[in-house]
């Protein structure tokens, strides 16, 4: 398990562990995370940038798009959110507990980012940026052995049309949240079979989500 490293202003990390529904059930002061996230979604998407763009010179901009889009989707993020045990940490309501809260898939990936944001503004983007490289980075090299750089989308509809002669359906089964921080959750099918599910923040992310889920169960 990864160690978080240690923030030193408590009242950052209170608001970058704090969702917004646990609010409505305490009289606090501490803010959600969901600032906290914004501002750590652009560390991250910086931070992973600027190093795919150094340390693969011979990349064109859709490899390097499709490396970082890898890198930091819901998905992985809410891996690696598992992986530092965030999850046990998060303030939140009885409700968002009881429906599965602390294994939400967007939830994770949001606090992921809304931590991100609280080591810059504790200890600024040299500690940030250690923390990324620490946890985010490591798997580029991954990925490229892997021969994973093709989106999954495409990589699924090469697959099933190998197999037969029809294309995958994505679906989505359900959207969550206020209009300007949507989560959608998508199915993708095949012959009216459900291969895969994913989430996120857009339907595009939560259809490579799918995606990517279908291509492991197919495996």
């Amino acid at each position: 398990m990864t160690k978080l490293p240690k923030i030193k202003n408590n009242k950052l990390l209170e608001e970058a562990l704090t969702h917004r529904s646990y609010l409505n059930e305490v009289k606090e002061k501490t803010p959600s995370n969901e600032r906290m996230e914004f501002l750590g979604d652009s560390i991250l998407s910086f931070v992973v940038s600027d190093y795919l763009f150094n340390k693969y010179p011979d990349f064109n901009e859709g490899k390097l798009t499709n490396l970082r889009s890898l890198l930091v989707n819901t998905k992985m993020l809410a891996d690696l959110a598992k992986e530092c045990d965030l999850g046990s940490l998060l303030r939140l309501s009885k409700g968002e507990e009881e429906s599965g809260g602390r294994n939400n898939p967007s939830l994770l990936a949001d606090t992921f980012e809304a931590f991100i944001g609280a080591i810059f503004l504790d200890q600024g983007i040299e500690a940030a940026e250690k923390f990324i490289n620490l946890t985010v980075i490591p798997r580029a090299e991954e990925f490229i052995q892997k021969n994973l750089l093709k989106d999954p989308k495409s990589r699924l509809q090469e697959y099933v049309q190998s197999k037969r002669q029809t294309s995958p359906l994505y679906r989505v089964t359900e959207e969550e949240g206020p209009a300007h921080a949507k989560t959608f959750t998508i199915g993708v099918y095949v012959d009216e079979k459900l291969l895969g599910k994913g989430t996120g923040h857009s339907k595009q992310e939560a259809e490579e989500s799918a995606a990517e889920d279908a291509l492991r169960s197919i495996k």
